[in-house]
């Protein structure tokens, strides 16, 4: 059932004419007719008595209108503050990335931008070892990161995606050619971490310091970006966890990339300063929900 044809009947059953009804809604009082046939066809009955000079609801469109009115002012206080939302949602909104502008973040910003023309976002990379930096700075109004987050000044969104994870080594290292390797190996692969302000708990999930068993994992040397880790690693110093759609976007013939079993999933979503909460960081992070939800490919 279309919502033109509810709001037609509505205001005609308030103004019992169809010229001034037409006039409210800027439509031609043959349209009106033609919108009020319709949804009584969909009904199966007459909701209004016409003459040449008196329109009234019949007992079924009463009832019509009593059981409609509630939900039809909602859905009209809806659209109303959607209205308002999208009139807030303009100029530019800085999105922060990690690494690498997946389909995460360039199919999030394609929604957004679709929804609200008016609002240009601007993608500022973020360094894997300072995640909330410039957020907290105020360099940049929302961004990707690592769910989930246990930082009092942050808040954040649903989780848009649930990835593994791949070891990035040197095509000289032993493990370069194995089809996969279990979490526990770990332990024989000296880890290139981070170097920089980063939470602990973000630290571990980024280079963990134990396989889940609990054995230990020597650390290789510290990098403060993903390109420095891939330095490092092509040199063949150390290996470097990436999550998988990260590591198909950085292939290049020095690095092997190995899928890794036995780690918890990498899950991506976005973080912002909940004092600095607007409309449009609202907006953006409801667009990459509803875009995630729509793309299965995001789950590898």
């Amino acid at each position: 059932m279309e919502f033109r044809e509810l709001e037609c009947f509505v205001v005609l059953s308030e103004e019992l004419h169809f010229a001034r009804t037409a006039e409210r809604l800027y439509l031609s009082p043959g349209r009106v007719s033609q919108l009020i046939g319709a949804l009584e066809t969909r009904i199966g009955g007459r909701l209004f008595q016409r003459t040449s000079r008196r329109v009234r609801l019949t007992p079924l469109g009463e009832r019509f209108l009593a059981d409609l009115r509630p939900a039809y002012d909602g859905l009209a206080d809806a659209v109303s503050r959607a209205k308002a939302a999208a009139r807030e949602v303009t100029g530019v909104l800085r999105v922060g990335f990690l690494s690498t502008p997946t389909e995460v973040v360039t199919g999030s910003v394609r929604a957004f931008e679709r929804r609200y023309p008016g609002c240009e976002v601007e993608l500022v990379e973020i360094p894997l070892s300072d995640p909330f930096g410039r957020l907290r700075a105020g360099q940049v109004d929302i961004a990707f990161t690592l769910l989930p987050v246990d930082e009092p000044d942050l808040a954040t969104g649903e989780g848009l995606n649930e990835v593994s994870y791949q070891l990035g080594v040197s095509t000289r290292h032993p493990l370069a050619a194995r089809a996969g390797i279990a979490a526990e190996e770990l332990s024989d692969v000296p880890l290139i971490s981070l170097d920089g302000p980063a939470p602990r708990a973000w630290l571990e999930r980024m280079t963990p310091s134990a396989t889940p068993s609990g054995r230990p994992i020597p650390r290789a040397s510290a990098v403060a970006t993903s390109q420095e880790g891939l330095i490092q690693v092509a040199l063949n110093r150390g290996g470097m966890l990436f999550c998988t759609p990260t590591a198909a976007h950085h292939r290049r013939p020095d690095v092997a990339f190995v899928p890794v079993t036995g780690l918890r999933p990498s899950v991506m979503g976005l973080a912002w300063v909940k004092a600095a909460e607007t409309a449009a960081i609202r907006a953006f992070d409801e667009a990459a929900v509803g875009h995630a939800l729509g793309v299965e490919s995001l789950v590898a």
